[in-house]
C-alpha cells in the first residue's frame, strides 16, 4: 500500500511537471509573446530547474534544449522510480527506460496537440477572441496549415481540425505500438 501511493504521488508530479516542461518548450519553440499569462505561469513552476539547466544544456538553433532533457528527465524518473518502486528489481535496461522516456514525450506531445485541436474548435464557436486563441493558433499551426492547404474551407466550415484529429489518433496508435515493442524488447 505505501508503495502504492508513492508511485501515485511520484507519477502524477513528475508527470505535471514534465508536462508543464514540455509546454515551455513548445512556448518558445511556437515563439507564443513572453508577457502573455500562460507562458508567465509555465516560466514561473519551470524556471527554479530551467536556468540551472541553461548554464549546462545550450541552445540549438533556437531551440531550448534544457527544458526538454528536463522534461525528459523526469519521465526517466518516473519510469525507473515506478520500476524499483513497484518490485521490478533494477534488472530492466536503462537504456530501454531512455527510450521509453522518449516515447512517453511524443505521446504527450500528440495529447497537448489533440487537446489544443479540440479547445481551438470549441472556442472558434464560443469565442473566437478569447486570449487563448494567439496561443492555440501557434500550437496547432504547424499541423493544421498543411492540412488546410490540401482541404480548403467548405462553406465557411474549416474541416482541418477533423482530419488533424484523424491524424493525430493514427499517429498515437503508431506510438503505442512503438512502445509496446520496446517494453517486449528488453
Amino acid at each position: 500500500m505505501p508503495n502504492q501511493i508513492m508511485i501515485f504521488l511520484l507519477d502524477t508530479l513528475l508527470s505535471l511537471f514534465s508536462l508543464a516542461l514540455l509546454l515551455r518548450f513548445y512556448v518558445q519553440w511556437s515563439r507564443v509573446p513572453y508577457y502573455h499569462p500562460f507562458t508567465r505561469f509555465l516560466v514561473a513552476v519551470t524556471d527554479f530547474v530551467v536556468r540551472p539547466a541553461r548554464r549546462v544544456i545550450p541552445s540549438w538553433r533556437g531551440l531550448d534544449l534544457s527544458t526538454f532533457v528536463l522534461a525528459w528527465l523526469a519521465q526517466f524518473i518516473i519510469l525507473v522510480s515506478i520500476n524499483l518502486l513497484g518490485g521490478f528489481g533494477a534488472g530492466s535496461s536503462m537504456f530501454a527506460f531512455a527510450l521509453l522516456a522518449l516515447v512517453k514525450l511524443a505521446s504527450m506531445t500528440l495529447n497537448i496537440l489533440l487537446i489544443a485541436i479540440i479547445v481551438q474548435a470549441v472556442l472558434s464557436w464560443i469565442s473566437p477572441n478569447t486570449p487563448l486563441a494567439p496561443v492555440l493558433e501557434s500550437f496547432t499551426g504547424p499541423v493544421l496549415g498543411p492540412i488546410r492547404r490540401y482541404i480548403p474551407p467548405i462553406a465557411n466550415f474549416d474541416l482541418s481540425p477533423i482530419f488533424a484529429f484523424i491524424l493525430l489518433q493514427v499517429l498515437m496508435m503508431v506510438v503505442e505500438n512503438l512502445q509496446r515493442q520496446i517494453i517486449h524488447m528488453f
